[in-house]
């Protein structure tokens, strides 16, 4: 049960942080936010630590949304601005 529950919630999380922005900190932090949400996610399925996983795919999100260029995906103004 108690799976089910951080899984529910790390996708609650991972939709309200679904736009990515234009600038490369817009682009950085949604993908910090996604990776974390996916991490969390991936962790509490496989059996493992929802927040090592949290704690590595927010790493990686966030290299990766801070290495993208505004052409390479642009998914709209974030819904924090």
């Amino acid at each position: 049960m108690k799976n089910l529950q951080n899984t529910m919630i790390a996708i609650a999380a991972l939709t309200l942080l679904a736009a990515c922005g234009n600038s490369t900190g817009d682009r950085a932090l949604s993908g910090a936010g996604i990776g974390a949400g996916v991490g969390a996610v991936g962790g509490a399925i496989i059996g493992g630590d929802p927040v090592d996983g949290a704690l590595i795919g927010g790493a990686v999100g966030g290299a990766a949304g801070g290495l993208t260029k505004n052409k390479d995906i642009d998914l709209g103004k974030p819904i924090w601005r």
